[in-house]
């Protein structure tokens, strides 16, 4: 049986929080919303946008934002100010669990055309067999997102890690019974990370190898 690591993108991967409240912030003033700061809309990074529409805007027109959303961040694209860099140890990282036999995955709350843009442009689209998007399952923390990439890598949870930097990302890991490895680098605190469910934290990308051996070894 295969292994397969599954990552999430945003705050994982890469880092794209001042992006996505740039957008955010627009979406918000075209429809005379005032925009939470960045310390509480990095919190909904990692949810399908409506769900972190509800998340910011309980009461608010959910749809009308999400769509406002989606064209601004569309018109930043072609207007080359979309900055989703690489975290620093990705790369690397990703090189060490392929030559160790991994087989990679994304589950993400983007779309599959900003998943595609974002990967292709760090060269990254060819090294991924399995691609979840908010397109086609439901948001995080369902496992849907988990048991499709495990369907389509032929994995079983007990050879499968989830590396994601929210709490929905830990409670979708732990739905679909895989190893739910905390990305510390990213957009939820520690604290956060074991709250929403994760066996372990990896503080940096280099510690996520060792801990999917650890978890291949052990278990839970």
């Amino acid at each position: 049986m295969n292994k397969l690591a599954i990552f999430d993108c945003d705050g994982t991967l890469v880092d794209s929080g001042s992006t996505i409240h740039s957008a955010l912030q627009q979406a918000f003033e075209a429809h005379g919303l005032e925009c939470p700061p960045r310390d509480v809309t990095k919190k909904v990074i990692g949810l399908s946008l409506m769900e972190a529409m509800a998340a910011l805007v309980p009461h608010g027109n959910h749809a009308a934002l999400t769509q406002t959303y989606k064209d601004a961040f569309f018109a930043m694209r072609g207007a080359g100010q979309v900055d989703e860099p690489l975290f620093n140890g990705i790369v690397e990282l990703l090189d060490v669990l392929e030559a160790d036999n991994w087989l990679l995955g994304v589950a993400t709350g983007k779309s599959d055309r900003g998943l595609r843009h974002c990967l292709e442009k760090h060269g990254l689209g060819d090294r991924f067999v399995t691609l979840q998007t908010a397109d086609r399952n439901p948001s995080k923390p369902h496992p849907a997102m988990a048991l499709a990439a495990m369907a389509e890598a032929g994995a079983e949870p007990r050879r499968t890690i989830f590396v994601g930097d929210t709490g929905w990302d830990m409670g979708c890991a732990r739905g679909a019974g895989v190893g739910a490895i905390g990305a510390g680098w990213g957009y939820h605190e520690i604290e956060e990370l074991t709250a929403g469910g994760a066996h372990v934290v990896a503080l940096t990308p280099p510690d996520v190898s060792n801990l999917a051996d650890m978890w291949l070894e052990n278990g839970e």
